[in-house]
């Protein structure tokens, strides 16, 4: 009998075009979804980035909803929704999943993380929090109790730019723990703008912009180049963007 697969739980995705009835209508609209044909997971880490608007936290949303989480994040338990907002891409996607299931699993969404930590206190579901309301951390070590602590391994994390919460020495901190929940079998999908988390070395960057999607290096990226070009000569680029039109 065949052995069930190791990770990646899953393993790619594409566009059901046949199934789409207006492909000039939102959100097949944005370039990154209408040129969509087929998306391969990396093993531990995939990283969507693009400009804000470039459709990567609409296609992660998709992936989540398509995988049985509730649009605002949390676990696949925690299925509730304070505003209509998710698009349509989530019902002609496809995604394949390997034979071995996960045993853990969650989404993290920045723009409603509150709405997460209400909902936790509401049906006192703060086991996995230390017991302790998120509501009474920080944001950042709200996000760090659930990346120390609520995560168990051996899960599917979908995290929607989670360094809005996040300094960039928890960054690195951040980045330190998602690497030992992949070496504990765990696969990770993160849509960010952060240059340290794509710094990780066990992942593949896929960049979403007006030209479609495709995946890059780290050193092709914006968010590297951008970076490095204002850290060498940060007093030259802040008297251009500050000087008098």
């Amino acid at each position: 009998m065949e052995q069930p697969q190791a990770k990646p739980y899953l393993r790619d995705l594409r566009l059901d075009r046949e199934q789409i009835a207006e492909p000039d209508a939102y959100p097949f609209s944005i370039p990154a979804a209408h040129a969509l044909d087929v998306l391969v997971f990396h093993p531990d880490v995939t990283f969507l980035v693009g400009e804000n608007g470039s459709g990567k936290s609409t296609l992660l949303e998709a992936i989540a909803l398509a995988m049985g989480f509730g649009p605002e994040g949390g676990t696949r338990n925690m299925q509730f929704k304070t505003a209509d907002t998710v698009s349509t891409l989530h019902d002609r996607l496809r995604i394949r999943q390997s034979l071995r299931k996960p045993r853990d699993y969650f989404f993290l969404r920045a723009e409603s993380f509150y709405n997460v930590a209400t909902y936790a206190d509401e049906v006192g579901y703060l086991g996995g929090y230390e017991d302790k309301s998120l509501h009474n951390r920080s944001h950042g070590e709200a996000f760090l109790a659930i990346l120390n602590h609520k995560l168990r391994g051996q899960g599917l994390y979908l995290f929607d730019e989670p360094e809005a919460a996040l300094s960039p020495s928890r960054q690195m901190t951040a980045l330190a723990s998602i690497h030992s929940l992949v070496e504990d079998g765990s696969q990770f999908i993160i849509a960010t703008h952060s240059p340290i988390l794509l710094a990780y070395p066990r992942s593949k960057i896929v960049l979403l912009d007006a030209d479609g999607i495709r995946e890059v290096r780290y050193e092709e990226t914006e968010h590297y180049a951008i970076t490095r070009r204002f850290l060498n000569d940060y007093q030259r680029m802040v008297e251009e963007l500050i000087r008098p039109e």
